[in-house]
């Protein structure tokens, strides 16, 4: 086996020589560590190279004695020697000054954007603001322009976060590349585009999806991070109580009705129906879902996605799917009338139906539907339960400690779950990004819709009536499981309020 060069760390503290550019110490792969006896020193990938040598005694003045290195560790010294700061900024840093200057969205060639987007430079940044995103646990990467800045930002557990960010004259470069890794048109910045890629990261397949939006200084992008192995697909782990998993259980169990899942955008609608349909996939059920888009391919689901360029609306590909004897159907989000007209008979026609509506609460669902010209009659006879949800973020296990204070009695006075005077939060450390704060989970309400609600469905009482009505069959609302989780040191008062509080 061939030995091992010895680390060049070994050599303490290597002073930068200023005589030789940071390009050319790349290009070559070495690295001067000290001078000594009217001779220079040199770390060397290759010291058989009788050409550099030459060039450096020229270039030094002095002559050349070598030691062997690794590539790996002459490059990183060279950055930390040469090029001291963030990652970020020594990526920069090998990009001309000329260039950076022409890289405007207004002033930029085309070919000359496409060459760039495909320089070294460029592509480690971009690659560094992917990785970055990723080692932090990101859904999102936003990359807006301004007029003076171009900003990144991560969400992480549902909040937006400012990142370490390119120069403004690299945006059009920057975003360029992305296009260019999604397949959209670098050419094309007055109308919307939507891509996506797939990275291959320490091991895994992540897939990325791209949306672009005109503005005034510039595209804006965000790009959705996919991460297959991070996404939760089991309904034990989801964070519902016994007794409300129990009671969904049963419900997704059901052979026909219609289930809604309400709540904003990012609440994890789609994570929770898609984990009921992993519940209760087997080969005995054939199951079709519509989305828009599909976020996760499911083994052994049928999966269509909208296009309404070419008229594949929601409404139309639900009238298609129920002629393929579906057992189980799943509609994205009921978005229009016709939608939920053509939803409502699938469920009453013995098909088991899942959706999504995005309103405040549980109750709030019933009247939507009807808002949209649905007969009560028939939803009163199609719905079986409505689980309304949000996500709260979860307290960092590595440095979660006992909170300050305790809850005010404003907060107890909400709820009847009592929290003792205990509370913890997250300090911040390394492991959350300083956040206090390490994934999510969800609190519930879950409406079922026995006798007595469809009673008030058929009078067409408002969402208020109907929710006081659930709640004395013993409803627990989103708040009061927010309390509970908060008692159970899961999570904290104020992101309990944050999510609930509207």
């Amino acid at each position: 086996m061939t030995a091992q060069p010895p680390s060049l760390r070994e050599w303490g503290n290597i002073e930068p020589f200023p005589e030789l550019s940071v390009r050319y110490l790349k290009e070559h792969r070495i690295l001067p560590l000290k001078r000594e006896d009217g001779g220079v020193l040199i770390a060397m990938a290759d010291p058989e190279n009788s050409e550099t040598r030459a060039a450096l005694e020229v270039a030094l003045g002095a002559r050349i004695a070598s030691v062997p290195a690794s590539e790996e560790e002459i490059l990183e010294l060279i950055e930390s020697v040469y090029q001291p700061g963030s990652r970020m900024a020594r990526l920069v840093g090998d990009l001309e000054t000329e260039e950076i200057e022409v890289l405007t969205e207004e002033a930029a060639e085309i070919g000359h954007l496409r060459d760039m987007a495909k320089e070294a430079p460029i592509i480690q940044l971009v690659n560094l603001l992917v990785l970055r995103a990723i080692e932090i646990g990101s859904s999102d990467i936003h990359l807006e322009p301004f007029e003076n800045d171009f900003r990144v930002r991560y969400r992480k557990d549902g909040l937006l976060y400012e990142a370490e960010s390119p120069p403004k004259g690299l945006q059009a470069a920057v975003l360029s590349r992305l296009k260019i890794m999604s397949r959209l048109d670098i050419a094309e910045r007055r109308l919307p585009q939507d891509g996506r890629f797939r990275l291959k990261v320490k091991g895994r397949d992540i897939d990325f999806r791209v949306s672009t939006i005109p503005t005034l200084l510039g595209e804006s992008m965000v790009i959705r991070i996919l991460d297959r192995e991070k996404v939760i697909l089991d309904l034990h782990r989801l964070g519902f109580p016994p007794r409300e998993f129990q009671q969904f259980d049963q419900l997704i169990h059901k052979p026909h009705g219609m289930i809604l899942v309400t709540g904003p955008t990012g609440s994890g609608k789609t994570t929770t129906l898609y984990a009921a349909l992993e519940r209760i996939n087997s080969p005995e059920k054939k199951i079709i879902t519509i989305e828009d888009p599909v976020e996760y391919r499911l083994a052994g689901v049928t999966q269509m996605q909208v296009k309404p360029g070419i008229g594949l609306t929601f409404a139309r590909g639900l009238r298609h799917i129920v002629r393929q004897d579906p057992d189980v159907v799943l509609v994205g989000e009921i978005r229009d009338r016709e939608t939920a007209e053509i939803a409502v008979h699938a469920a009453l026609t013995g098909h088991l139906v899942f959706s999504t509506l995005h309103t405040n609460d549980a109750a709030g669902a019933v009247t939507r539907l009807l808002e949209m010209g649905i007969e009560d009659y028939l939803l009163a006879s199609a719905v079986v339960g409505i689980l309304a949800q949000r996500l709260v973020r979860l307290i960092c296990p590595e440095c979660k400690t006992p909170a300050a204070s305790a809850p005010g009695p404003e907060i107890k006075g909400e709820t009847t779950i009592h929290l003792q005077g205990k509370e913890y939060m997250g300090q911040g450390c390394s492991a959350c990004a300083q956040t206090g704060y390490q994934g999510r989970v969800g609190i519930y309400e879950l409406l079922l819709v026995d006798e007595t609600v469809r009673q008030l469905i058929l009078k067409q009482a408002d969402a208020v009536a109907i929710r006081q009505a659930a709640i004395n069959q013993g409803m627990q609302t989103m708040a009061e499981d927010g309390w509970r989780k908060v008692a159970q040191g899961f999570t904290t008062t104020q992101e309990v309020l944050r999510v609930t509080q509207e």
